[in-house]
């Protein structure tokens, strides 16, 4: 494996909140190599896009950024300056959006968007940059692409704008993408398409990916590595396959208990589900944050909850024995 052009250790995230603070991202650590997809999954609200934005040096003002290390083929993102920042972002660094309908500007055209992320950071006319974006659309699977160039966002359909940001993000031809939920509202058709588009574009420009979603159906298609992420920690990180294969945090199962599995889930049977909410991030938080939403709590559950190693780059977060069987089979 080639060295990690991104590496996160310690990442944390405090929010000011009128009743005190708000820790969203609590001391998470994290690889990613090119040519390299992690996925990082969990539910709503588990820190997830904060830290994508973090990586992106995208945070609002009142969001205070701490990290051991936060490098980027070997720039200290933390004490990059702003114009620093603004030559990687789109360039060297590129994100993919939750919603692309808020992200693109109504009143540019397409091609004029597009256009404009290229020539930001590359000496090229606007005319060999509207030739390049729509070299782009056709990358991405957009028929007619020089008509939809002189479109406004309005007038494409949800899957179309999806490919545009992809085309927006790749145009530079980053060495790092991030995807935030890029299948949100699409039908499960166009989600399948994006994903291999994703994949594809992957292996053919030699990228790293990260793809941020809280579908484990969608992590088992793409994903080399995994990051579990709970109430902003990391619960458990390894190899996909060892993830899909030998899940061990309780969170993790519970995730995975939740997809329709053909001949393991017979029709009309329920799903598996995970009682309760995420709880509140405000305040010290002590012991195994999972605990109050987990089947297999024990009372050391309310101590210190070390990250200790199951099997080469296998992770996890818990105390509870099933971990330990685990990781007897594993090495057996």
């Amino acid at each position: 494996m080639s060295e990690p052009i991104l590496k996160v250790r310690d990442l944390r995230l405090d929010i000011p909140v009128p009743a005190g603070t708000l820790h969203a991202v609590r001391g998470i650590d994290f690889d990613v190599a090119p040519g390299e997809t992690l996925c990082i999954v969990g539910e709503s609200g588990s820190g997830k896009s904060l830290t994508s934005l973090a990586v992106m040096g995208l945070l609002g003002s009142a969001i205070r950024r701490s990290a051991a290390e936060l490098s980027f083929d070997g720039i200290d993102l933390q004490k990059a300056s702003r114009r620093q920042m603004r030559a990687l972002r789109g360039n060297r660094m590129a994100m993919i959006f939750q919603e692309p309908m808020t992200s693109l500007n109504p009143a540019y055209t397409i091609g004029d968007q597009l256009a404009e992320a290229l020539r930001l950071h590359r000496p090229i006319s606007k005319g060999d940059a509207l030739k390049r974006a729509a070299d782009l659309l056709r990358l991405v699977g957009i028929t007619a692409a020089e008509s939809r160039l002189r479109q406004f966002p309005h007038q494409l359909s949800g899957g179309l704008r999806q490919r545009v940001m992809i085309a927006m993000a790749l145009i530079c031809e980053p060495d790092l993408l991030i995807a935030d939920e890029p299948t949100t509202a699409l039908d499960v058709t166009i989600q399948a398409q994006i994903l291999r588009l994703l994949v594809d574009l992957r292996e053919k420009l030699g990228m790293a990916l990260i793809l941020i979603t809280h579908d484990l159906g969608v992590v088992g298609r793409v994903a080399d590595k995994v990051a579990v992420m709970y109430a902003g920690e990391l619960v458990e990180t390894g190899p996909a396959e060892q993830i899909f294969r030998n899940p061990a945090h309780p969170y993790t199962r519970g995730l995975l208990d939740c997809i329709p599995v053909p001949g393991r889930i017979t029709r009309g049977q329920r799903l598996g589900t995970i009682p309760g909410i995420v709880p509140s991030l405000i305040g010290r938080q002590a012991g195994c944050i999972f605990r109050d939403r987990c089947p297999e709590a024990i009372p050391a559950c309310t101590g210190d909850i070390p990250l200790r190693e199951l099997a080469r780059g296998h992770r996890l977060r818990c105390i509870h024995p099933q971990g330990r069987r685990i990781a007897e089979e594993i090495s057996a």
